[in-house]
Parts: C-alpha cells; sequence; structure tokens
C-alpha cells in the first residue's frame, strides 16, 4: 500500500507541458432568398450550388493528425425558420458502408454527426447525428463536454442514400429546437465528425486532440448567419390510451377477479417561454411503455438503485443532477435528486386481517408536473421542477363491506437549480434546493416526514487549457414531523442512532426534526498528456437525510481516493490502445473510525484485431460494518481480494461475444463469490438484432445476517452461513422495420436460491480474532420444526425456548418481460403497442434445479397487461 501511495504522488507531480492546439477552422455559411432545398439526401437542388464544399478532415482515432482513409465534405445553409447541411461522406468502397439498422439514440454501423454551439458559450453544444441507414441520434453536451445526454428528442429532418461515390445526408434543423441570442450577426462553435465502422475510424473537421481536456472549446466556427430571430418552440402532445390486464382469479377475492380494462388521457407538452428557456410540462402521463426493472434479490438493509426510464424525468436530468460523490459504484448514486421518488409505490400498506382483501395502487398517481430549463446568453442555467403527486387510497373489502384508507399522502416536489459560468466556462458557481411537501390526515402515515428540504452548492475552476481542476461541493438537509417521522428516521439503516457502541450520536425519542450536511473537495488532472490523476474526499454527517427526493445510499461516512491513470492512445506493437488505472482508498465514520482501507489496479485494452480485454485485482483490508447488526454494536469483518476479467470480441461483426468473470475470496474463509457473464450478439442482416446474455453467480458468505431475537434484557444477533446460486438471461429481439418502426421485445427469467446452515450468534463483534467474534450453535441448542418452519433455540440447554425465527430459506423465481411496437408516424407524433408479461414465484426451500425451476417458473399464472397508446405532437 506504501509503494501504490509513493506513485500516486509521483503522479501528482508530473510536470506535462503546454497543449498547443490547432488553429481554429471557419465555415461561412449563406442565406436561401429562394426556395429552400428537399430533403431526400440527394442535393438535387440547385439552390445547394451558392456554398463550397468544406472538406480537409483530420484523423482522431486511431492515429490522431494523420489523413483519414476515406475523404468527408459539407455544406452550409440557412433561412429564417431553419439551417440546413449537406453532408457527403466518399467511400471508395460502397458495398462496405455498413448501414446497420437500430432504435433512436442507439447508433450502428457508419455514422456522421453535427455539433452546434449557438449560444456561443464554449460550453453548450447540439449535437444531431445520423447514420448510414437514416437512424437519428441526438444529445445535448454540457460542461465543455463533460455531459452528455441524449435523453433530448428534438424534432429535425434528416435523409441518407449511398450511390458509388459513397454515402450522403441531407439535414434541415429547424431554429425552434436550437437556442440563441438576438444579435444580427451569429457567430456559432461548429463541429462535424464521421465515424467510419469497418475501420473503426473517427475523423473530424476540426481535430480536438484525444488528450483534450476540453471539447466544445475547441470547436471550428460558423459565420456568415445574420438577420435571423430567436424561435419560441411550442409544441403540445395530447395523448390516449387502453389498457387490458389479465391475472389470476383469486376465489373470494373481488379485487382478483382475473382481468381489468381502463381508458385514460393525458398531455405532454414543450413550450419556448423564450429562446433561452424552454418548459415542459405532463398532465396525468403514463408511462406504460417503460421497459420494466431488472430483477433482484437484496439480501442487505439498503434500498436498490434503479435507473429512470421515463422520458419526462430523463430529459435535460444533466442540469437537475447534485452529486455527492463522484465516480462510480454505491456512493456516486448518492444525489439531491431522484426522480423516481416521483410518482414512487405507496410508502404505505394497511394492516389487515385474514378475512380482508385490500386493492393497493402499484404507483402514486403524479397529477400534473412541469419543468422549466435553459441557458442565458449571460452564462446562467436554469433548471424549476414542480410536480404534484394524488393521494391514493387502498380499497379495503370484509364480507362485501368496502372501505379506503390513505397509503400515500398529497405530495409536492419542487426543485431549483442554477449555475454560472465564468472566465469563458473555466469558472462555474451553483446552487440547488429541493422541497417535499406531504399533506398527511392519517395517523398511520405518521413515519413520514411532513416536510423535507436539502440543498447545496458547488462550485468549480480549471486552468492551463482544462487540464487542472478543483472542485468544492456541500450539501445540507433538513427534515421535520411528528416524532415517529424522526426516530424512523434516526434508526433507518443509514444511521442506526440507536447503536450502543455509538458515543457520537444518540437515539431521541422526542426530536421533531433532523438536520445534517454533506460534501466533497477534490482536485486532479483530468487532461493534456498521459497521464491523469484525481484525489477526491467527500463525507455525509449522520444527520444526512437525501431519500424524499433525492438518493443516499450511506450516511456518517467520510470517504477519500486516489486515483492516477496512463493511457496510450495510438496503436503500437498488438495493441490499439491501453489504460492502465491505479486506486486507493479509506473510510471513515463521524467518530474518526478507519471503517475500511482498499486498492485496486486494473487495465483495458483493444487490441488491432478489434477485440477488447480488461482485467483488474482488487485489495479490501479488514471491514467495521456500523449497519450489519441492524441497530446493534459494530461488526469487524476479514477483508479479501478479488479479481476479474472480461472480454468482447471485434464489435464490427454480426456475430460478437462478451465473456466475464469475477472471482471473490474473503481472508479466513469467511467468504467466496464466482460470477460468470456470457453475451452473444447476432446480426443476421441490417434489421435484426438478437441478443442472449445468460449471467450466474455462486456464493457462499459465513456472515450472513438472519434476524434480531431478545432474551431476557439483551439482544441475539443471528448470523448463518448462506450458501447462494443465482441466475439471470436477458434476451433482446429487436426488428427494426424503418428507422421510426421498429418492433422490440425484452425478457428476462431469473432464479436465485438461498441455503442457510451453521446458524451463530454475534459474541464479541470487535474480537480481534475471526473465530470469537461468534458462536455456532450446537445441535443441542438448535432445533428446526418443519411443520411451523421455524427455527427454536435453547441456549442453556435447560429445556424451555428462549426464542425463536423463521426459516431463512428461499428459493425466488421471476420472469419479466415486454414487448413494444413504436411508430412515429410523424415527427414527435408516436404509436405504441405493448405487451408486457410478469411472473413470480417464492417458496421457502432451498433446492436449485435450473431445469425443474425454471419449469416451474413458467408454470406461475402471468399477469398481462397490453397497452395501446397514441399521440399526436401540435406544431
Amino acid at each position: 500500500m506504501k509503494r501504490l501511495t509513493l506513485l500516486l504522488i509521483l503522479l501528482f507531480i508530473q510536470i506535462i507541458p503546454d497543449k498547443l492546439f490547432a488553429e481554429k477552422k471557419i465555415y461561412t455559411t449563406k442565406r436561401i432568398n429562394s426556395t429552400a432545398p428537399v430533403i431526400d439526401g440527394h442535393f438535387n437542388d440547385s439552390i445547394w450550388k451558392i456554398v463550397k464544399w468544406e472538406g480537409d478532415f483530420i484523423q482522431r482515432i486511431p492515429y490522431e493528425g494523420k489523413a483519414p482513409s476515406e475523404k468527408t465534405a459539407f455544406k452550409v445553409l440557412y433561412d429564417d425558420n431553419n439551417i440546413y447541411f449537406a453532408v457527403r461522406a466518399y467511400d471508395d468502397e460502397p458495398k462496405k458502408i455498413v448501414r446497420r439498422m437500430s432504435r433512436r439514440d442507439d447508433l450502428e454501423g457508419d455514422y456522421l454527426g453535427i455539433s452546434i454551439d449557438s449560444y456561443f458559450d464554449n460550453l453548450t453544444a447540439f449535437t444531431f447525428y445520423v447514420s448510414a441507414a437514416g437512424v437519428k441520434k441526438d444529445e445535448v453536451v454540457s460542461n465543455d463536454g463533460d455531459k452528455e445526454d441524449d435523453t433530448w428528442d428534438p424534432i429535425w429532418y434528416v435523409k441518407t442514400a449511398v450511390d458509388d461515390k459513397g454515402w450522403t445526408a441531407e439535414i434541415k434543423i429547424p431554429f425552434t429546437q436550437l437556442r440563441f441570442g438576438k444579435k444580427e450577426n451569429q457567430i456559432w462553435g461548429l463541429q462535424v465528425t464521421r465515424n467510419l465502422s469497418r475501420k473503426e475510424e473517427q475523423s473530424m473537421w476540426q481535430l480536438i486532440p484525444r488528450d483534450a481536456a476540453a471539447w466544445v472549446s475547441l470547436y471550428g466556427e460558423l459565420h456568415g448567419i445574420k438577420g435571423i430571430k430567436p424561435k419560441r418552440q411550442i409544441e403540445i402532445m395530447p395523448y390516449t390510451l387502453g389498457k387490458l390486464e389479465k391475472f389470476k382469479k383469486e376465489e373470494g377475492n373481488p379485487f382478483a377477479n382475473g382481468s381489468s380494462k381502463n381508458a385514460s388521457a393525458g398531455l405532454d407538452g414543450k413550450i419556448g417561454i423564450t429562446n433561452d428557456m424552454t418548459l415542459d410540462l405532463t398532465i396525468n402521463p403514463d408511462f406504460g411503455q417503460v421497459e420494466a426493472d431488472p430483477s433482484v434479490v437484496n439480501l442487505t438493509a439498503f434500498e436498490t438503485y434503479f435507473e429512470e426510464k421515463r422520458p419526462f424525468f430523463i430529459e435535460g436530468r444533466n442540469i437537475m443532477s447534485f452529486q455527492l460523490t463522484p465516480g462510480d459504484g454505491d456512493f456516486s448514486n448518492n444525489n439531491l435528486f431522484y426522480s423516481r421518488r416521483i410518482g414512487r409505490k405507496p410508502h404505505y400498506y394497511p394492516d389487515t386481517d385474514e378475512d380482508e382483501y385490500v386493492k393497493i395502487p402499484e404507483n402514486t398517481s403524479i397529477i400534473g408536473a412541469f419543468k422549466l430549463t435553459g441557458k442565458t446568453k449571460k452564462g446562467l442555467s436554469v433548471a424549476v421542477l414542480e410536480s404534484l403527486c394524488s393521494k391514493e387510497k387502498a380499497e379495503i373489502d370484509h364480507f362485501g363491506e368496502r372501505s379506503k384508507e390513505t397509503v400515500e399522502p398529497f405530495t409536492n416536489y419542487f426543485l431549483g437549480r442554477l449555475q454560472k459560468d465564468y472566465n469563458k466556462g473555466n469558472t462555474t458557481i451553483g446552487a440547488m434546493f429541493t422541497a417535499t411537501n406531504r399533506d398527511i390526515k392519517n395517523p398511520d402515515l405518521n413515519f413520514l416526514p411532513q416536510a423535507a428540504y436539502t440543498g447545496g452548492i458547488d462550485f468549480s475552476h480549471f486552468w492551463k487549457d482544462k487540464t487542472y481542476v478543483f472542485s468544492v461541493k456541500t450539501v445540507f438537509s433538513r427534515i421535520k414531523g411528528d416524532s415517529t417521522a424522526i426516530i424512523h428516521a434516526q434508526t433507518s439503516p443509514l444511521r442506526y442512532f440507536q447503536r450502543p457502541d455509538a458515543g457520537y450520536v444518540s437515539l431521541d425519542s422526542n426530536r421533531t426534526t433532523l438536520s445534517g450536511q454533506g460534501g466533497n473537495i477534490g482536485f486532479g488532472k483530468i487532461g493534456n498528456g498521459h497521464f491523469k490523476y484525481y484525489a477526491n474526499i467527500s463525507w455525509s454527517s449522520p444527520g444526512l437525510e437525501l431519500n424524499d427526493m433525492g438518493f443516499q445510499h450511506n450516511a456518517d461516512v467520510i470517504f477519500g481516493f486516489l486515483w492516477a491513470q496512463y493511457r496510450i492512445w495510438e496503436p503500437f506493437s498488438i495493441f490499439r490502445r491501453l489504460n492502465v488505472n491505479v486506486n486507493q482508498w479509506g473510510f471513515w465514520d463521524f467518530g474518526f473510525t478507519n471503517t475500511a482501507n482498499g486498492g485496486n489496479i486494473n487495465f483495458n485494452t483493444q487490441f488491432k484485431n478489434y477485440w477488447h480485454f480488461g482485467t483488474g485485482i482488487n485489495i479490501q483490508g479488514e471491514d467495521i460494518s456500523n449497519s450489519e447488526l441492524r441497530g446493534g454494536p459494530s461488526l469487524k469483518s476479514p477483508g479479501g481480494w478479488s479479481n476479474w476479467f472480461n472480454i468482447n470480441t471485434d464489435m464490427r461483426k454480426k456475430l460478437r461475444f462478451e465473456f466475464g468473470v469475477n472471482n471473490y475470496w474473503g481472508y479466513n474463509s469467511h467468504s467466496r463469490m464466482k460470477d460468470f457473464w456470457f453475451g452473444p450478439e447476432y446480426q443476421p442482416n441490417n434489421a435484426v438484432k438478437i441478443s442472449v446474455h445468460p449471467s450466474i453467480r455462486f456464493s457462499n458468505d459465513k456472515m450472513q445476517y438472519v434476524t434480531t431475537d431478545d432474551f431476557g434484557m439483551e439482544k441475539r444477533y443471528i448470523f448463518a452461513n448462506i450458501n447462494q446460486k443465482t441466475i439471470g438471461i436477458s434476451i433482446r429481439l429487436n426488428y427494426y422495420i424503418t428507422p421510426n418502426f421498429s418492433l422490440q421485445y425484452y425478457g428476462q427469467p431469473f432464479i436465485s436460491a438461498g441455503k442457510y446452515t451453521e446458524f451463530k450468534r454475534i459474541t464479541s463483534p470487535m474480537a480481534n480474532e475471526y473465530s470469537k467474534r461468534f458462536h455456532v450453535f450446537t445441535n443441542d441448542e438448535i432445533s428446526y420444526n418443519s411443520d411451523d418452519e421455524q427455527y427454536s433455540v435453547d441456549e442453556n440447554n435447560d429445556g424451555t425456548i428462549d426464542y425463536c425465527f423463521d426459516e431463512p430459506n428461499f428459493n425466488f423465481k421471476q420472469f419479466r418481460s415486454n414487448f413494444v411496437a413504436r411508430w412515429e408516424y410523424l415527427p414527435g407524433s408516436t404509436l405504441y403497442f405493448v405487451w408486457s408479461q410478469g411472473r413470480t414465484g417464492y417458496s421457502s426451500t432451498d433446492d436449485f434445479a435450473f431445469n425443474s425451476d425454471m419449469h416451474d417458473l413458467f408454470d406461475v399464472f402471468p399477469h398481462n397487461v397490453f397497452l395501446i397508446k397514441v399521440s399526436y405532437c401540435i406544431k
């Protein structure tokens, strides 16, 4: 570990000379004073002759600075309402042009892109890609290339064609889809790129070096646009929806008669308040066409993080993100805003008798929501989100008598975000605030805060051509409500204030508020040269609570890491490129106990045969967990080490594979894990794509938490050895009839079985010797009753049962699938047909047999949903 630290220090003091960037290119366009070109991909309109072709592209990948294998040229025209591009991608072997069909934003094969910095702030760009098959991708680039948001779906027009010279793209982009200020003479940033699939070659009009830390600020320039006025975007998209559900009929349950159907309507809209600010709104939204979450078995005390998939919330989410901890992994999900809180599953499930039946909504209804986002010409980025979710009630039936009980209160969610650029974008200062307010009338919901507020301030500064960066971020939170809600927060898995050995926090049952703070400080070299490095320290105080409108995986933690990378981006020997990474990290709690340390070294490469390979080794020291005993004292666990590798074959081929292995060995043989995944993908022609991704995991953990029981005035923390086997298979079948008409199927059978043996109780959780931390129950101390499916414990062998706990073995089976037919019959107007199916089975058996489990899974009665949704865009 000392050598690793010394290596990082040496990397920190590396002196890298300044990078000399190429002189900016300029293209001068002309106005159309007659008929605009017809967008057909052929450039037959005579108006194209009034401007010149611009070429001289430069290769960026794989050989930076060299001439590209094939030439590319473009022209630009404009009128009062649109900007037009003609791009010719020359190819000496046009039969080898890869024209793979795909869904929007998922480009395959040969493609080109046009990026426009119409703000001319050197930070923000609107990018429009198109493949040789005519598939679109569009995204907003912000923070000078640091963030890319491909959820933005503007309305624009493009046609492509193939001829004996190569392929062409003719593009029309309405000014309503761009943002620019009121000026007589416009100067915009401009970049045109081309990707040649069969050689994995990228070329650019304005070369941006591979080691550059900047992106948008290095674009060329577009001159010649005069006398245009900013356009206000107005798009109203009403929709109507019909839904039919089929499910298992339950005898005696009036809410499970085997089927239900309903129809609804709603509205989505996008309105340009000014040219700089856009209002997105939705009334009674429905996201039934969105793919289901993957199946998981979570044996921890912490919430599982799922990605947002609903279009209204993912579009423009970059500006609304306030990430507390940089990087990847669980901690990187800590954020002031987690949009899945809006429209979530109701918090409360009513207590009922055996002869009562309950119908509870699957999700909270969103009455309406709006987002106001944009960036002014002075560099001020703004985001405001307001959403109101309805009060939800469960309907309870007792021998035909009906009653209702509130399971989710009326809730208002508000977010405000500001960020200001200074010094040509080298310095940014921002702030964010969120508020969650609930109208709680039902006392059973007093465990929820009535109000929850979070906020933060962020600052970043770049210098030396954005080679170096320094950033600071602070956050705060405050929740208030009934004392029940604050007790619930204090005893949640994030903090466990009731821990008997935590002298720096304590449980206060009379509190009606809880406050906390956090933040991070980072410094690093992020560009220019082969070396990159970054150091960061972040913290979350014990009282920090973000989970009402954000996501928080942990509190009471101080986390620091060092990262360094050496990269080679030009081909050499057998390598096409190579990256080597070194990491070191440490954790502390707010009692200043060092709870964990670890390190990692890994590398990934692409060979000259276009295969990819990556491997790495992790070393994790002894761990002290403040949460493993679910409110009990801290528990010391042995560390361990792991290694992994993955291989991807040539992704240009019709048939390609990925294969990976992850192994973990815990010290003292306390844990062992083997993880395998395999992924064949086959594309028999340009329109069809088939992928099957099975994964299987074998794990054995001798310290798996089971339950906590009372033994007189003492607590008994029961653990066991768990032997778990999990297999999941993700299947995707895609048929792209046209760029605007696709058929997609997704299915995932999932099986996980866990067998618990060698039950034990924790005796000395912080003992230095691993074997002294627990006592394994003998056969005289523990017995199993198969009728009640319970274990009974008689610790002192006096013939009296001291406590009992349920059989923890499980066999969980789930199948989730959906089929979506999507037709964008007009720009912005879409027809969906959706069929989704779910099957879930559970038993307390521990057997894992793939064939019989899979057979049993498909014997489970399915829950089918059929949905038709039509939206129409009014412009």
